[in-house]
This record gives structure tokens, C-alpha cells and sequence, in this order.
């Protein structure tokens, strides 16, 4: 079985989820307490692709909220071989963020594996994301997850996806 190591990096506006997102990939777990990042936190999570042969450890930078990348900003996402970003279903506002966020990243390192997560689909009666919305956010993503960090919906299988978009591109050697 190949191994491969890869960093991904989690990026969106303040409070969209994405602490409580890498929580439940990681850990299988959601807090109701919300704690706001500050700088980056690291996790990692062994995923075994075996139908691939490969396993899987993506190193997982949680960098702290914003709608704009500075310096130490772009310092934490340098080497890394996918990203998530992440926005509020309920916040259409933070999509927009997400997009800027993107376009900043491929000036800079350019854009590889990524995928959009449309977090809190679970808070359904304030969901504020079109149907047309997500089929064009698809076309610059590639890759949208309608998710749900409390529940844990569509988290695992984003996660996963972007993981194989990883492996993809290490074994065509991009990673």
C-alpha cells in the first residue's frame, strides 16, 4: 500500500465552521461552544483508500477566520496540497468571502485539489442558498458539499473526495 502525507489547508470567513468541520472529520465530534481560532490549529487523519491502494494522512491546518489573507496568512497555507473552503448556508455573504479567499490563493500558490463546503445545511428553515447558486458555485469549485458539521452530513464524504483529488494529482506527479 502507498503512503502519502499531504497538508491541506481549511480556509473561510469568521464563524462559517470550520473548527467544528475539522472537529468531526477528525474526531467524530461537535461542540455547541464556540471557540474562535486564533493562528492555525493542526490535526491529522488517517483515511485508507484501499480500493486505491493508498493511505491517506492529510495534516489539516484549521487557519483562523477571515475574509482576507495577510502575511502570517499566506505563510500557513504555503506547501499545502488541497483545500477546503468553507461557508454558511445560512450567511450567503460568507460564499462570497470563500471566493475571494480562493482567488487570493490562486494568485499566490496557484489551486490544485479543493473542495466548497456550504456548512449548517442542518439549520434547514434558515438556509439561504439557491439551487442555481450551487450549480454555478460548482463550476468554480469543481467539488460542493451541502454539510453539516453538527450532524456530521457530507462531511466524511467531502473530506474524502478532496482526499482522492489529492491522490490524483500526487500520483500524476502535481502533489
Amino acid at each position: 500500500m502507498t503512503a502519502i502525507t499531504s497538508k491541506v489547508c481549511i480556509v473561510g470567513d469568521f464563524a462559517v465552521g470550520k473548527t467544528s468541520v475539522a472537529e468531526r472529520f477528525v474526531n467524530n465530534q461537535f461542540s455547541d461552544k464556540y471557540l474562535t481560532t486564533v493562528g492555525v490549529k493542526v490535526d491529522t487523519k488517517e483515511i485508507d483508500l484501499a480500493e486505491r491502494g493508498v493511505q491517506q494522512k492529510l495534516i489539516i491546518w484549521d487557519v483562523a477566520g477571515t475574509d482576507r489573507f495577510g502575511a502570517t496568512e499566506f505563510a500557513y497555507l504555503r506547501g499545502a496540497s488541497g483545500y477546503i473552503f468553507v461557508a454558511d448556508g445560512t450567511r450567503p455573504l460568507t460564499i462570497g468571502s470563500a471566493q475571494k479567499l480562493r482567488d487570493s490563493i490562486a494568485e499566490r500558490y496557484g489551486i490544485s485539489a479543493a473542495v466548497l463546503l456550504l456548512n449548517k445545511h442542518d439549520l434547514g428553515d434558515r438556509w439561504d442558498v439557491s439551487d442555481k447558486r450551487i450549480e454555478d458555485l460548482k463550476g468554480e469549485f469543481g467539488a460542493v458539499f451541502l454539510t453539516s458539521a453538527k450532524t456530521g452530513a457530507e462531511v466524511e464524504h467531502a473530506l474524502t473526495h478532496l482526499a482522492n483529488l489529492i491522490v490524483d494529482e500526487t500520483l500524476a506527479g502535481r502533489g
